[in-house]
């Protein structure tokens, strides 16, 4: 046997079975392959070096899972946290380790209804392929894992909860139960006592039978709300608060903001403003001068500093042990309301553009907090849903759409506030548009069919397996490049 021994450990590059239980060559083969002494010692010592590689990531992988940075940085606790760590935010993994969330929004059996019509067809065409539901289930797990994915993003089937699945978030629609209408625009009142009691409600029947669970991301408390002119009307908040009927609680607030900027004196106002109202009781609609913008944008601010507030105690009343992500706010992005989402542990951003660093950086300079992406989506001419109602770039084809995403997870990740990105969404929407809204766009990681885009898929994983990387270096990277 020594004679075997030694011709094994005598060749010019490692044995076969080295290679092939771990997968790698340990030995660049520029190097010769140690004789004698030396190569039984390395032979000794490989198990024992892949014994601590596997010990370094969570089960038993032998790589850093997507999104996670290499190494255990911070000390471990229950839940997910965010910290900042040598100029770079972070969320921290129960286990210690650093990661951006990377997420898909909309991971959905059933899929979207379609628009005027019946039916499901995503979810017909899962049934047949799958059968039941355990084992789409199981399957697109694997492919959100393999494709770098790490996090199940809103509006996801809750069964994607149970364990030993990804990291999941809630949309609790606060606002939303509490009168506000995100298709009409409508705003809900947040000076409302019936506001606050709806908030402390659903935080206590939703946030508190998920507060003892690790692998629960955090909540956002509602998406795109309306807060003043946007693609729903060109309305102020003030102006919509003014609309309400008189003994509502905002209109009240609203009157008592301009009543003390104008020392009581509607003249005051009406110079300022240039209108002419009869008085504060029968003050309507809006100004067209710079005094009335600057109020418009004040009363913003009060109002929206309510609502994170409120939410946020809410939220950690009912549940202490997870973060509040904010209300994934969307286009304008108003800097009176990323400021107050300072309430929030990260401020959560809507960006359908190329580069989402000046609304992401803005964010985080106001609020002061960590930021995360929640919706963004590039569209591809060349694919068969129509692209005629939807937010988002469109560009050419499948490889311009992972292009442009692996582009935008680039520049985002660069800046050291970012903590991840969600995209929207997991499956193309139905050709004769959604059910909700008729919106018909190639949002998808996946067909109808459930087959996936080979080429954009390809540069996403490419994208999300570098992007920890990328922000581990965001800060160094920043002094270096300088403002962009």
């Amino acid at each position: 046997m020594p004679g075997t021994m030694q011709a094994a450990i005598s060749l010019r590059h490692p044995p076969r079975s080295v290679r092939n239980r771990f997968g790698f060559n340990p030995i660049p083969r520029r190097y010769f392959w140690p004789r004698g002494k030396a190569a039984a010692l390395l032979l000794c010592a490989l198990p024992l070096a892949g014994m601590a590689m596997r010990a370094q990531a969570p089960g038993g992988a032998v790589n850093n899972a997507p999104g996670t940075a290499a190494g255990r940085t911070a000390t471990p606790g229950e839940f997910f946290r965010v910290a900042q760590i040598r100029g770079v935010w972070w969320f921290i993994r129960p286990d210690g380790r650093k990661m951006i969330s990377a997420g898909v929004d909309h991971v959905s059996f059933r899929g979207d209804g379609v628009w005027q019509g019946s039916g499901y067809p995503y979810r017909a065409a899962v049934m047949a392929r799958y059968g039941r539901y355990a084992a789409w289930k199981q399957a697109t797990e694997r492919r959100l894992r393999a494709w770098g994915f790490n996090t199940i993003g809103a509006w996801s089937d809750r069964r994607m909860e149970t364990p030993p699945g990804l990291p999941y978030t809630i949309v609790l629609d606060i606002a939303a139960r509490a009168g506000a209408n995100w298709k009409k625009g409508r705003v809900a009142d947040f000076y409302s006592p019936q506001f606050e009691q709806a908030a402390r409600r659903l935080a206590a029947r939703i946030c508190r039978p998920h507060r003892n669970d690790p692998n629960l991301l955090g909540y956002f408390s509602d998406n795109e709300l309306r807060w003043g002119a946007d693609w729903r009307g060109k309305q102020t908040l003030l102006a919509m608060y003014l609309a309400l009927p008189a003994d509502a609680p905002g209109r009240q607030a609203a009157v008592a903001y301009l009543k003390r900027e104008y020392f009581g004196r509607i003249a005051a106002l009406d110079s300022a403003w240039g209108v002419h109202a009869a008085g504060f009781r029968r003050l309507r609609g809006m100004g067209k001068t710079a005094a009335y913008r600057y109020d418009a944008r004040q009363f913003l601010r009060q109002a929206a500093g309510r609502y994170f507030q409120i939410c946020a105690k809410a939220i950690h009343a009912a549940d202490p042990n997870h973060l509040y992500l904010g209300a994934r706010i969307a286009w304008p992005w108003y800097p009176a309301v990323l400021a107050a989402a300072k309430w929030a542990d990260v401020v959560s951003v809507n960006i359908y553009a190329r580069d989402p660093r000046p609304v992401a950086a803005r964010a985080a300079r106001l609020s002061g907090r960590p930021v995360m992406v929640t919706e963004f989506a590039f569209r591809a001419r060349d694919a068969v849903t129509p692209n005629l109602k939807g937010a988002g770039p469109r560009v050419a084809n499948q490889r311009a759409r992972g292009e442009a995403y692996a582009k935008y997870v680039e520049r985002l990740e660069s800046l050291p506030q970012a903590v991840g990105y969600h995209w929207f969404e997991w499956c193309d929407e139905p050709r004769q548009g959604r059910a909700l809204d008729g919106e018909d766009s190639n949002y998808g990681l996946v067909r109808i069919h459930d087959r996936r885009y080979r080429r954009f898929v390809r540069l996403v994983s490419a994208a999300n397996r570098q992007a920890a990387a990328e922000h581990g270096s965001s800060h160094a990277g920043r002094k270096r490049r300088g403002r962009f």
